[in-house]
């Protein structure tokens, strides 16, 4: 884990993907954030090849953290399997939610998404006929259940016919996220109003301190 003392807020990125090596997108993407100071990447596939998840040292990561990232594919509208059962075992109760449950409470949270739809798909007069931010309220309640802060996701749209060049910019925009998070440069409030994180960073972003 870096060292993390002259950074403003923690970031964990919990990265979930069953078949890396066939991804075209996600290994820019996550390349892109791997070797962040200050920024823990942690690859849930990699580390727990049979599910056998340490609920324990899950719990140490996200108590050592301010800002948790989902970042995976979407895989029939939800995420990869094995983000579930990191959900099911390590948000318990009494320590996750609860009336003792406290230990995640003023952490913000949000996902970053890869889909093969277009944007124009996740719309209500769209194919899917419901929104991202819709279909993600499984996971919004979870982080409010929480205590925890749910922000807008941060989605790549149509990865299955992207160019190398919109890869890159993705990529780029995702370190910028990050980075701005983990330096508190992120206006909560332009945030909350975006229908997605990277649809405008130039609001989100700003380049003084102290934005919670």
């Amino acid at each position: 884990m870096n060292s993390y003392k002259h950074f403003a807020h923690r970031v964990l990125i919990l990265f979930a993907h069953p078949a890396l090596q066939k991804s075209r997108v996600n290994r820019v993407l996550i390349n892109a954030v791997r070797k962040l100071d200050g920024v823990t990447v942690h690859d849930l596939y990699e580390r727990y090849p049979e599910f056998d998840i340490d609920v324990k040292y899950e719990q140490g990561l996200l108590l050592a953290h301010d800002v948790v990232v989902f970042h995976h594919p979407f895989f029939w509208y939800s995420t990869p399997a094995i983000l579930k059962e990191w959900q099911d075992l390590v948000l318990q109760h009494g320590w996750a939610y609860g009336r003792e449950g406290t230990a995640l409470r003023d952490k913000v949270m949000f996902n970053v998404i890869t889909t093969g739809g277009s944007e124009a798909a996740y719309q209500k007069s769209g194919h899917n006929r419901i929104t991202m931010r819709e279909l993600l309220s499984p996971i919004e309640r979870t982080a409010v259940l929480c205590g925890m802060e749910y922000l807008p996701p941060f989605v790549a749209h149509g990865t299955l016919g992207m160019q190398a060049s919109e890869i890159r910019r993705h990529a780029d925009d995702y370190r910028r996220i990050i980075e701005a998070y983990r330096d508190g440069r992120v206006n909560l409030k332009a945030a909350r109003r975006q229908p997605r994180l990277n649809a405008n960073l130039d609001k989100v972003i700003q380049s003084d301190q102290g934005n919670r």
